[in-house]
């Protein structure tokens, strides 16, 4: 069958948000208001920062404004893994922090624990699973280097467990797949749109006060508070956290520190339990190929396919626009890429096809900020890893608020930023030279040209 006749009955929106269960929107703000802590954005980033306020703090008068509905971003349209690196990945922390990776690795486990505490604390219906993450090789120069990782993760701290071809196609099969490596407790699956729900409903339950549809149209310092104007009114506050991401900041001198990349999935009919058989998957982990444009993959509650990643595509000058979100040409390649994975699964439709903006910093993950002589907090840059990370941003946030000196504000990942991006036209230039050479090197055995390499010296990224 033509991969392409796979996608004619896809409806082009999120499958996570396209579900009758969605609560309703909260009322905007309509007046003037004041707060202890204002949060601005409603999803992950902002949602954890004002549960995790009012946990530790119930007196705290905390007050979040969302521009639309809570989690309708990259918060409900992700893959769903939640994972516990706050580097993403082992290789990515070694090159950066190889003095305080133990401790990021060991952090990052403790804050996918309380994730999962949280979610049963609060009984968020996500379908959440802690079934792991493969990291699978397909091509013969990744076999070596995935099976060199046990021993990398195991000097700190972390665990990996390596497989041969033999014993990764028993776990998922697929003739394409090489070897692997399976990180066995590091990564959940969830469904990110409840997950972000039901962090909404423990906000409103814990007493924040929670207004959609309030977009934060302009930030000033006024002696000892911070004034944040809204379309229909105000709020006057203490400390500000601001958790807009792929969305411009309202400070300014954030916004080079972000670009919004767009990345894009598709989600399968239910499968059959012969054609589930056909895979193996007992053990629903999600995995990932090894390539520099990696595909995500994991099974969904109801067993779909989510099938995601590989290209990610930069707009001139960092629009986030709607229309972005779609992306037919992207679509087809992902859909010839399922069928070379799973040619057993021929005949199979996809229900749904969608996009959305990750907001992508030059070092691949999380950074931090403070303005306004520390009462505005900043945390953006998560670069795809923010399902699990995005808590961690949220105590670091709240951390440098306080003014407290605690073991995450001491990391060097929190008090150094990464470069910022250079501006346009030089921006779109360079995101495109580096995504035809990531392609080039995936056809060339993994070999990176004279510009990867500059990047790499100088410590840039670019990524889906």
């Amino acid at each position: 069958m033509d991969p392409v006749r796979s996608l004619q009955d896809a409806k082009p929106a999120p499958f996570w948000l396209d579900d009758p269960g969605r609560p309703q929107a909260t009322s905007a703000l309509v007046s003037d208001t004041c707060c202890d802590l204002l949060v601005v954005g409603g999803g992950y980033s902002g949602l954890w920062t004002a549960l995790l306020a009012k946990e530790r703090d119930p007196s705290l008068d905390v007050v979040l404004i969302e521009g639309r509905e809570s989690g309708w971003a990259a918060s409900g349209r992700n893959g769903g893994f939640c994972a516990a690196s706050l580097t993403h990945g082992l290789g990515n922390g070694l090159r950066r922090w190889p003095g305080e990776l133990a401790r990021l690795e060991r952090l990052g486990r403790e804050n996918l624990q309380s994730i999962e505490d949280t979610v049963r604390r609060y009984d968020i219906d996500c379908d959440w699973e802690r079934t792991g993450e493969l990291v699978v090789a397909t091509e013969p120069h990744q076999v070596g280097e995935l099976h060199e990782l046990p021993g990398i993760a195991a000097r700190y701290g972390s665990e990996l467990i390596a497989l041969d071809a033999e014993a990764v196609r028993a776990e998922i099969n697929s003739p394409t797949f090489l070897g692997a490596v399976w990180d066995r407790d590091g990564v959940a699956m969830a469904n990110p749109a409840r997950l972000a729900w039901g962090l909404k409903q423990a906000c409103l339950d814990t007493g924040v006060r929670l207004f959609e549809h309030t977009s934060a149209t302009d930030i000033a310092e006024d002696g000892a508070q911070v004034v944040v104007r809204t379309p229909y009114g105000s709020v006057r506050a203490r400390r500000v956290a601001l958790a807009t991401n792929a969305f411009p900041s309202p400070l300014r001198r954030h916004r080079p520190y972000t670009i919004p990349v767009y990345d894009y999935a598709l989600m399968t009919e239910p499968l059959a339990d012969d054609r589930l058989a056909s895979l193996g998957w007992r053990n629903r982990q999600g995995f990932s190929d090894s390539g520099n444009q990696f595909h995500y993959v994991r099974i969904s509650a109801d067993n779909r396919i989510l099938w995601g990643g590989y290209d990610a595509v930069y707009h001139y000058r960092g629009r986030v626009r709607a229309e972005h979100d779609q992306r037919p040409e992207v679509f087809r390649i992902l859909a010839e890429h399922f069928f070379q994975t799973f040619p057993q699964l021929e005949g199979l439709r996809f229900t749904h096809a969608w996009g959305g903006a990750i907001d992508t910093c030059a070092r691949f993950s999380v950074f931090f900020d403070t303005a306004y002589h520390g009462k505005v907090a900043y945390a953006a840059g998560y670069t795809g890893l923010g399902v699990g990370a995005s808590r961690f941003g949220a105590q670091v946030m709240l951390d440098l608020l306080a003014g407290e000196q605690t073991e995450r504000t001491a990391l060097e990942m929190v008090r150094r930023k990464p470069m910022p991006w250079p501006p346009e036209p030089i921006r779109s230039a360079g995101v495109s030279l580096t995504k035809w050479s990531m392609a080039r090197a995936d056809r060339n055995a993994g070999r990176r040209n004279l510009w990867l390499q500059t990047l790499d010296r100088l410590g840039l990224g670019f990524g889906s």
